[in-house]
């Protein structure tokens, strides 16, 4: 495999559940760059937020939420032993409880706030400085990274994306039906697309993957093969 010599930065955005961070975590694997999940960092503000109860009946107290943001601190580490990355809430290890489908409910009303989005962004582009990174999330390649070396779109069917994560989560050992992973799903999509900050969007020079009928496998070589157009 050839890949750029250039430390590239990868910015792949798309719909919830569609697969971005699982063909992220592998494609840095593969080509051995540094992966940033910046979902899971929304996901550890809102499990923050709800542990203050600062979240009700679909409302963010913001206020609270602005003065105790700050005591939020984030951090990523690959866990050799069970070949996954993992999240961690001040040092505290929360990577099984984010995902979550009652932390899933509640992101999509943290994404949105403004000042989590700038604390955020201002985080991501620190961590990146050097390049060689792939990030995924909503709004790398329009606002995090504009000028991205390589920018990706990823999307599936909504059904698809369902099922997906109705079996991820059934391997988990939770209790949920399909119908409420299918609301879940498209209650996201419809926040994420339509929020005021950073909505969710295809960069003009993006390039779509949909992978609503690609292996893993599949994913990768799709990607590589455009990395290795970079430059040429």
């Amino acid at each position: 495999m050839n890949t750029p010599d250039k430390k590239l930065i990868i910015a792949i955005d798309g719909h919830s559940s569609c697969g971005k961070s699982t063909v992220a975590k592998d494609l840095a694997k593969k080509i051995g760059y540094t992966y940033i999940d910046s979902g899971a960092m929304y996901r550890v503000v809102t499990l923050f937020a709800m542990r203050h109860n600062l979240i009700s009946d679909d409302r963010v107290d913001e206020n609270k939420l602005a003065h105790l943001i700050e005591k939020v601190s984030i951090s990523f580490q690959y866990n050799n032993e069970k070949q996954r990355h993992e999240t961690f809430l001040n040092k505290e290890l929360v990577e099984d409880e984010i995902r979550r489908l009652d932390v899933s409910n509640n992101v999509s009303l943290i994404a949105k706030i403004k000042f989590v989005r700038e604390k955020m962004v201002a985080f991501q582009r620190e961590l990146s400085k050097e390049g060689g990174v792939i990030m995924d999330g909503r709004d790398i390649g329009t606002v995090v990274f504009p000028n991205a070396d390589l920018k990706i779109f990823m999307t599936a069917d909504v059904e698809i994306r369902a099922i997906r994560r109705y079996k991820e989560l059934k391997e988990k050992g939770e209790t949920i039906s399909l119908d409420e992973i299918r609301e879940n799903v498209s209650k996201r999509d419809f926040i994420d697309e339509n929020r005021k900050e950073s909505p969710l969007r295809k960069a003009e020079d993006a390039i779509t993957l949909n992978n609503s009928h690609l292996t893993p496998s599949e994913q990768l070589d799709w990607i590589v093969e455009r990395m290795n157009k970079i430059g040429k």
